[in-house]
């Protein structure tokens, strides 16, 4: 079970619309798991590794269809890799290889249980920065010395990556990392492409670099996404789109420069207030240090899949449970990307004109949305995220009616950088789920949601509600929120 305190959340308010919230959103969180299809990926037989088919392929991939290894002539064979939940594809890869693995190195966010054997794990923080994330990045630097022609490396990379894999360039150290990111992201509200373009002109091992340092082996890379909607923003959806239009998969080609790094930088205001140490490297736009493109990473020698291709994804997963409790199931949109609490009286007042007009869907309906919702703190220090700020200003949008229920969850079960300390929650919630009865309810026990939702202190006003989320690690795959609308005549 990935939820683990469902008897909490069903045990107030609307119980049989929290139940069915509960089960849905449980349906998608375990489909959010790359270990399946990394098994489903490989394959031993003897001597002969096979990796990958059409289902984990980008479109118009020029080297399309099943990568045959012969382990007889391959020399030692490595993995290494950052992201949240990147443990689960690791796993896969220890269970296959076996003996012939010789060992590794990848980044885990805090919170996750150690389960490999044979490939080291460094933990270090997301979605800022710090000590571990270096000293991960730098056994793996290290590890890459060691590569010899003839060897085979797996890379891995998913959501996360971006903060796990940390090694500033010279003349920028891991604090300047650090302070650029809570301007950019938690103060300014950035989404994380953008400030992803700053980041990789600023390191080491991102964009693609982390990929040329293993250039002598051969390379199987390995994404935790769609290999066609890496970002589904991106202008083509395809094989070219991956290779050019990244900024955020660290073992591929990333399509950004220097000066577009400095324009955002000055868009978001921030210019002034950046670590000089960032403006020199940006300003010098050394040809050198620029990320790695696709014609020099086209030289290497490598195959690239995506492990969790969006039939397999937490959607359909959650749809086919909402469908199977009598639900009609709509998808709203895949691209929410804007201010959490903004959605939230969107698409919560969509819900009341269901409720009240049947209009534009008839109850019973559940309506689905996922993408990656943002909320720009300044200088507040309230302990929340995206999802938890999403579904507490529901609360006040759907307040008083029975029929109801909404909840909102980052899939890798950790919304926002935690600091929650109650007795018996955990540090970081995963998300919440509202009803009609919460706004009530947070009255009666002196909860004021409008100055949690101000402060964005909104961990310790869902949880006391009974409303948040404990959910338990794994793979990011975005927001999955889940809006229940019950048909007249439901007992609530």
């Amino acid at each position: 079970m990935r939820i683990l305190n469902r008897e909490q959340l069903e045990s107030v308010g609307n119980r049989d619309g929290r139940r069915d919230v509960a089960a849905i959103m449980e349906a998608g969180l375990t489909a959010a798991d790359p270990y399946r299809n990394a098994c489903r990926l490989l394959r031993r037989e003897g001597d002969f590794l096979y990796v990958g088919n059409a289902l984990f392929e980008a479109d118009n991939d020029p080297a399309s269809g099943v990568e045959e290894i012969n382990l007889k002539q391959t020399g030692d064979i490595y993995v290494v890799g950052a992201g949240k939940g990147v443990q689960r594809v690791a796993k896969a890869l220890e269970e296959v290889l076996g003996e012939r693995l010789a060992g590794g190195e990848v980044i885990a966010k805090y919170g996750d249980e150690p389960v490999l054997q044979r490939i080291h794990v460094t933990f270090g923080a997301h979605p800022v920065p710090d000590q571990g994330c270096v000293e991960g990045s730098m056994r793996i630097e290290a590890l890459a010395r060691r590569v010899k022609p003839g060897d085979l490396v797996f890379t891995i990379m998913g959501n996360g990556c971006s903060s796990l894999l940390t090694l500033p360039e010279e003349g920028v150290d891991l604090e300047d990392v650090r302070r650029i990111t809570r301007l950019l992201q938690i103060e300014k509200g950035a989404p994380t492409v953008e400030l992803n373009v700053v980041r990789n002109h600023i390191d080491r091992l991102k964009g693609g670099k982390i990929s040329m340092l293993f250039g002598k082996a051969r390379q199987i890379h390995l994404i935790m996404t769609d290999a066609n909607h890496h970002v589904i923003q991106a202008a083509r959806h395809d094989y070219e789109g991956l290779m050019r239009g990244n900024v955020w998969l660290h073992n591929l080609p990333e399509g950004s420069t220097f000066a577009q790094a400095e324009e955002i930088l000055r868009r978001y205001e921030v210019w002034e207030e950046c670590p000089e140490g960032i403006k020199a490297l940006i300003r010098r736009a050394d040809p050198g240090l620029e990320t790695i493109k696709y014609e020099a990473f086209a030289r290497t020698s490598f195959r690239v899949f995506g492990v969790m291709p969006d039939s397999e994804h937490f959607l359909p997963a959650a749809i086919r449970e909402a469908e199977s409790r009598g639900y009609h199931a709509a998808v709203l949109t895949q691209l929410l990307q804007a201010e959490a609490s903004q959605c939230a009286k969107v698409l919560s007042a969509v819900a009341m004109n269901i409720a009240e007009f049947g209009e534009p869907f008839e109850a019973p309906v559940a309506l689905f949305s996922s993408g990656e919702m943002l909320v720009t703190v300044d200088r507040e220090t309230g302990v929340g995220g995206r999802n938890q700020e999403f579904a507490l200003a529901c609360a006040l949008g759907i307040a008083g009616n029975p029929r109801i229920v909404i909840g909102s969850v980052d899939s890798d079960g950790t919304d926002g950088p935690g600091g929650l300390k109650l007795a018996g929650a955990p540090s970081c919630l995963g998300g919440g789920i509202v009803d009609g009865c919460c706004a009530a309810r947070a009255k009666e026990l002196g909860i004021d949601i409008r100055t949690a939702l101000r402060t964005h202190n909104t961990s310790e006003a869902l949880w006391r509600l009974n409303d948040g989320m404990w959910v338990e690690q794994n793979i990011s795959l975005n927001d999955l929120t889940v809006i229940l609308v019950q048909g007249r005549g439901s007992n609530g």
